[in-house]
């Protein structure tokens, strides 16, 4: 379709019937921009249960991470309302605390939506009547345009009084019979003041059409984020200053200076309210819906269940998804009132929990981190610690998942990221998630509590600010739980929750520890991937161990499934042996256990994805690294040691290759380079 807006009335019903244009409701135009075909659909596990996954939300720089569950009931609610199921006459509320991405994930949708009806076969039309000076009555006011934004198909619906003279009209066009019964399946009545002025017009007219014709032009429904037009946002006020005004429109005093007939119901102006900017197959964006006062929550009851903005009687039909959020306080404040409950059965209401995958909050801990380059205050470059990601990741994310007596909080963040959590299976993460999503205090399911992206944007600025950060000029990981600490103290109010909160953060901790050694081992071998070899050594040799082309050489030729390569390993069963007694497999059942347990994981993995490295195995890794450590260096005592006496040439040798190594080749600069050497020789957050 040309880009050229062709302004008759049958130019565009023509185009409607060719199906160069859309003629559908809101919920048949978000369905085809979610669903369209079955490329824009996959199948992704989630905590040990199959899901679908849909593309649309995983697209642009900063798109929706996680929220499966959450999408996954937005897009059937969608789906059936499209199909004229009950959730046409509702509205969707995500409820969750603050923090966890429900607007954003409104704001997404908002935008994509813009997007898809930007395109010029998506985009939507509206009608306006001109030449009013010619009917009289509406003074200096020459044409009105569709207060709610109409769709011309709609006023094609309406041309007649008589529905059969309407089916005419339409086949005239060129629509077959079973068009006409697809459009009339979105039929609605014109709003009150087009409903007043077209009957005008057509008392005008006398009843004849091309003359009708005259006065309608059709134009595009503008697509603006500020003005709230196709996509707007109602924020909830205080009691003063909110008002149904600012939802439904007020009798305007301009236009009364104008229209002599006082009757006239174009005398309202319904674009002062936020409603009727968006009724023409848009989306209205109710923020925290529950903290407005009764009466305007009232109008809201109104306008999702009859989908009219209804003003003295007058009418008018609106094409709206009501989308809104609320946090679990203010829910359950209106939930008490029962009253109100009339709402709450229009509602579909989905709890919108934290993420719990700490490979997927890396992705939103880089959003907060930005994607800009930081500068001090002096506007000095300000690197950031390649460990940081990791170390605030894994904190939040922990203190978002419960206590459990059937896995560790650990164990629990690995088994929501898809990665082995030793011998404890993912059927063990699925029924403490479902025991806990029985429990009908919402707060108690799993991840709706812990620390949200507000509170993380905090720990980043408060480490932004610090002494340390400025003079230093990074942002070095090891501060950053200083910062998670103070956000817990000063924003966490609940005893039970700071207690628990603080104790995740010495896991954390601990984990920040592992995962230095992994940088430490690296840096030492001169290697950016040496810790990662070692660990793969260690699996193939034990799987190696119960070849049947085993020589007595020890040599192993197996075909290294990322490169398809023949590569040949000599086994080192003393190797193998240090690394299980750091495990703490004493006797040859454990190991063998153990061994088996591995090569399971090797053959489940490796199916799925050939690049696994068995780096997510937190003590698997540390062994490896332990042992390597002490044979190598076995002569200098350790290389904790060598590191924290550098009285002699050598060990300050080996201190500044390490130091060099960190910075030329694993991402360090010199500030967190020194700073992680130090921590390292340090025994804190040892476990």
């Amino acid at each position: 379709m040309a880009n050229k807006i062709d302004k008759t009335f049958d130019s565009h019903i023509k185009n409607v019937i060719k199906e160069n244009l859309k003629f559908e409701n809101v919920f048949q135009s978000l369905t085809r921009m979610i669903l369209g075909t079955n490329d824009n659909i996959e199948k992704v596990n989630v905590n040990g249960k199959t899901t679908y996954d849909f593309r649309v939300f995983r697209q642009g720089k900063k798109h929706i991470i996680g929220m499966y569950d959450e999408i996954n009931s937005f897009v059937s609610y969608v789906k059936d309302a499209a199909e004229g199921g009950s959730s046409k006459e509702m509205a969707f509320v995500l409820i969750g605390e603050p923090g966890n991405g429900k607007t954003f994930f409104i704001d997404y949708l908002s935008q994509i939506y813009r997007d898809f009806v930007a395109l010029p076969e998506n985009m939507k039309y509206t009608f306006i009547f001109k030449n009013l000076d010619k009917i009289g009555g509406y003074g200096r006011i020459t044409e009105a345009e569709s207060q709610t934004y109409e769709d011309p198909m709609v006023l094609a619906m309406n041309l007649f009084p008589n529905k059969e003279d309407n089916f005419k009209f339409l086949r005239s066009l060129g629509a077959k019979d079973n068009q006409i019964e697809k459009y009339y399946n979105n039929y609605r009545p014109l709003g009150a003041c087009s409903d007043y002025i077209y009957n005008q017009i057509r008392d005008y007219c006398n009843g004849d059409i091309t003359k009708i014709k005259e006065f309608i032009e059709i134009t595009p429904i503008p697509i603006s984020e500020s003005r709230g037009t196709l996509t707007g946002k109602y924020a909830a006020k205080d009691k003063i200053t909110s008002s149904a005004v600012d939802l439904l429109g007020e009798e305007s005093i301009t236009r009364l200076l104008h229209i002599t007939d006082t009757n006239n119901p174009y005398r309202f102006d319904l674009r002062r309210g936020a409603l009727a900017r968006v009724a023409g197959g848009g989306i209205h964006f109710a923020d925290e819906i529950f903290k407005n006062k009764t009466d305007l929550v009232q109008v809201y009851l109104g306008v999702i269940q009859n989908r009219t903005i209804d003003i003295e009687g007058f009418k008018w039909p609106l094409d709206t998804l009501v989308v809104a959020t609320s946090n679990n306080s203010e829910f359950a404040r209106f939930q008490e009132e029962k009253e109100q409950s009339p709402i709450i059965d229009r509602c579909r209401v989905t709890y919108m929990s934290h993420n719990t995958n700490y490979i997927q909050q890396q992705l939103l801990t880089q959003y907060s981190l930005g994607s800009k380059e930081k500068t001090t205050l002096t506007n000095e470059k300000l690197h950031i610690d390649p460990n940081l990601n990791y170390a605030i990741s894994t904190a939040v994310t922990l203190t978002r998942v419960p206590i459990s007596d059937k896995l560790t909080p650990v164990e629990i963040m690995k088994l929501s990221a898809g990665e082995v959590a030793g011998e404890k299976s993912i059927k063990t993460l699925i029924e403490i998630i479902d025991q806990l999503n029985r429990d009908p205090d919402i707060t108690k399911r799993f991840g709706q509590k812990g620390l949200g992206h507000r509170n993380l944007g905090r720990a980043i600025q408060i480490l932004l600010e610090t002494n340390e950060t400025q003079e230093g000029k990074c942002m070095y990981a090891g501060d950053v739980f200083k910062s998670l600490e103070s956000v817990i103290l000063d924003y966490v109010q609940d005893t039970n929750d700071r207690t628990k909160y603080l104790n995740d953060l010495k896991i954390a901790k601990s984990l920040y520890r592992k995962n230095i050694m992994k940088t430490i081992f690296n840096a030492y071998m001169d290697e950016p991937d040496a810790i990662e070899k070692d660990v793969l050594n260690y699996v193939n040799m034990i799987i190696g161990m119960d070849a049947r082309n085993l020589g007595s050489d020890k040599i192993w030729t197996y075909k290294d499934p990322q490169t398809n390569k023949l590569i040949s390993i000599k086994i080192d069963e003393n190797f193998v042996d240090s690394v299980e007694s750091r495990l703490g497999l004493k006797s040859k059942e454990q190991k063998q256990s153990f061994r088996t347990t591995i090569s399971k994981i090797y053959g489940q993995k490796m199916v799925q994805d050939s690049t696994y490295n068995f780096m997510d195995n937190n003590d698997l890794v540390k062994a490896v690294t332990d042992v390597r450590l002490k044979s190598d260096i076995a002569g200098a005592g350790s290389l904790v040691g060598a590191l924290s006496n550098r009285t002699n040439e050598e060990n300050q040798k080996l201190y500044n290759r390490m130091i060099d190594t960190m910075i030329g080749k694993l991402s360090y600069c010199k500030t967190c380079a020194l700073k992680t050497i130090e921590y390292f020789c340090t025994q804190d957050d040892a476990s």
